[in-house]
């Protein structure tokens, strides 16, 4: 991924950012740089937080990367997968609901979700829900669409 352009952001843009990150995921960032990066190569918005990535724009929406949420622990919006689904989840597979273990009551379709896998507490992807969370345990069907995970050309990017 080749850096396109660089630049800090306003106060109104952070406060924007850690709004968001509070009240969707309970995490509270605490920093002293923010700064936005552009990509000629890709679609990503992303934001450097204190120099590091760990915080995206999906669809104008921002939210932490895989990166950012093993960083500061999300509280909501957390999806579970059993120890079967990390190496698809880590590929970037759709998560489906066989390989779930437990999704937040709060989660609607439609939100930003982490992926968490039990074994280790890591966070693995980020993905939008098709569905409600209580809906999200089952038999079958994919009920959240991976967006962004380890490996990925973001996940591998350093500055």
């Amino acid at each position: 991924m080749e850096v396109k352009s660089r630049h800090h952001l306003r106060s109104d843009e952070v406060d924007t950012i850690t709004t968001a990150l509070s009240e969707n995921l309970g995490v509270e960032l605490d920093a002293d740089s923010f700064e936005k990066v552009e990509f000629d190569d890709s679609d990503w918005d992303v934001v450097l937080v204190d120099g590091d990535p760990l915080v995206l724009y999906l669809n104008g929406e921002p939210f932490l990367t895989v990166q950012g949420a093993n960083q500061h622990p999300p509280q909501k919006h957390i999806v579970t997968v059993d120890a079967g689904a990390v190496s698809f989840v880590s590929d970037g597979a759709d998560i489906m609901r066989p390989g779930i273990t437990e999704a937040d009551d709060d989660v609607s379709e439609g939100d930003l979700v982490v992926i968490n896998e039990e074994s280790h507490g890591k966070f693995l992807a980020v993905g939008r829900a098709q569905t409600d969370g209580d809906d999200m345990v089952g038999d079958s069907g994919k009920v959240v669409k991976s967006l962004h995970h380890v490996g990925d050309d973001l996940f591998e990017f350093s500055v």
